[in-house]
């Protein structure tokens, strides 16, 4: 019974071609009911010519046909949800050679001191916008290719005459995430506590509805947009999660803005490196995206001085490719389980996951008030970031790793004795 209670919500979700609602990070699935939708990313799937999955549950067992066509249709929204996106937007976003949407026409760069950034703008590149990040050693440029040239000779030319720089394309990064749309029962919040007890803790996603009674006893700082903050439900969802068992002074960047071109590679360095002037030590991504060279550069920064980055794995399906920043190295990546604590069927697996969450029928926020239920790897991973943020009140290496230690510790091991590529080291935030 329960098996088909989740093949159920599986096609509840798969079942309609998804469409844009407002941004193309926002996909709601027609016939489904009020507040029905999907954040695209670590819940939806990429992949023209990329592995299949080979879909099965370590508790039940291989799955019938008729499973494996549903769990098939939810990994391919995010692939439909990217066409759409190059149809409707084309002269904005455009693909790299992999088949991953990319900002049409831009390229990200660091350089070290000297003179390499007067040596590209004299073959012809511009320099469009500048992210001085001094917290982090870093200066990160998005770069104007010169009229008539592809990304990929772009690429080529910079590489070959100035090597001392570090280049790539500016991809685009989803979120993710199925709201099942039925509401439930608004849970009590956290009773308020004094600022100065309360977990710091950051948000890179789309913007979040800060007026909702959830986040009434926690401090919102919104960030992104020119200083408007358009609500979306991704966002308002995840940092729903993170606020759930504790107010917390919440760093919340929104990297879409309703934009075509919203969640590149450039706006997720932009809010980290905010987030890195804020000094807010345990940063939560429900994103997914392809490796770049640009954002494994800061990320990496980040870590080495003691912050803690927290990603969804993402919903490819059990065998699809590790997707980023959840795959980067010392990245804590999560899966996400259900209410029987087994692994949900469209799970990433591999070596980035790290922990396991509830990641099935949560109460989430929504905009404009009420509440509603998530499925995804995005709504499990605020539970492992708030974990964190109990722990480690400010950027630290040393107790960033014993706040690590201590997790793996509290954590409830699900999978193979110990350490595991399906829940990595157990549990968190069980109930």
């Amino acid at each position: 019974m329960n098996r088909l209670r989740a093949i159920a919500v599986l096609l509840s979700s798969a079942l309609s071609l998804p469409g844009y609602a407002q941004s193309p990070l926002s996909v709601h699935l027609p016939g489904a009911g009020a507040g029905v939708g999907l954040g695209m990313g670590s819940g939806t799937g990429l992949g023209i010519g990329r592995a299949q999955p080979v879909f099965g549950n370590p508790a039940s067992g291989p799955l019938d046909g008729f499973a494996r066509d549903a769990l098939r249709r939810v990994t391919g929204l995010r692939q439909a949800a990217i066409r759409r996106l190059l149809r409707e937007h084309g002269d904005l976003i455009q693909t790299d050679p992999a088949g991953d949407p990319a900002v049409r026409g831009e390229i990200i760069a660091t350089f070290p001191a000297g003179d390499a950034l007067s040596r590209v703008m004299a073959l012809g590149f511009r320099v469009i916008r500048n992210h001085p990040m001094p917290e982090l050693g870093l200066n990160v440029v998005a770069l104007g290719v010169p009229p008539h040239w592809s990304l990929q000779q772009s690429l080529r030319v910079l590489r070959a005459a100035v090597p001392d720089g570090t280049y790539d394309y500016d991809p685009i990064y989803f979120p993710s995430g199925v709201r099942a749309g039925n509401a439930v029962p608004p849970r009590a919040t956290a009773t308020t506590r004094s600022t100065h007890t309360m977990p710091k803790l950051g948000l890179v996603d789309t913007g979040i509805d800060a007026s909702d009674p959830q986040f009434r006893h926690s401090i919102v700082h919104a960030w992104g947009c020119g200083g408007a903050e358009p609500a979306a439900a991704h966002g308002t969802a995840v940092a729903s999660v993170l606020v759930r068992d504790a107010p917390a002074d919440l760093y919340a960047a929104d990297v879409y803005c309703g934009a075509p071109t919203g969640g590149s590679a450039e706006a997720i360095i932009a809010a980290l490196g905010w987030l890195a002037r804020q000094r807010v030590p345990v940063i939560n991504v429900s994103l997914v995206g392809p490796k770049n060279l640009l954002l494994g550069q800061v990320v990496a920064a980040l870590i080495a001085r003691g912050y803690v980055i927290v990603a969804a794995v993402g919903n490819d399906g059990p065998a699809a490719p590790p997707l980023y920043p959840a795959a980067y190295p010392q990245v804590v990546g999560v899966t996400a389980v259900d209410g029987h604590r087994r692994v949900l069927l469209e799970a990433e697996r591999g070596p980035q996951v790290t922990f396991a969450a509830l990641g099935a029928g949560v109460p989430v926020a929504t905009v404009g008030g009420g509440t509603s239920v998530a499925r995804g790897t995005s709504f499990a991973a605020p539970t492992v970031a708030a974990s964190f943020a109990a722990l480690l009140p400010a950027p630290s290496p040393r107790a960033a790793a014993e706040a690590r230690a201590a997790l793996v510790n509290r954590a409830i091991d699900l999978g193979a004795r110990g350490w595991d590529p399906v829940y990595g080291y157990g549990l968190l935030g069980a109930r």
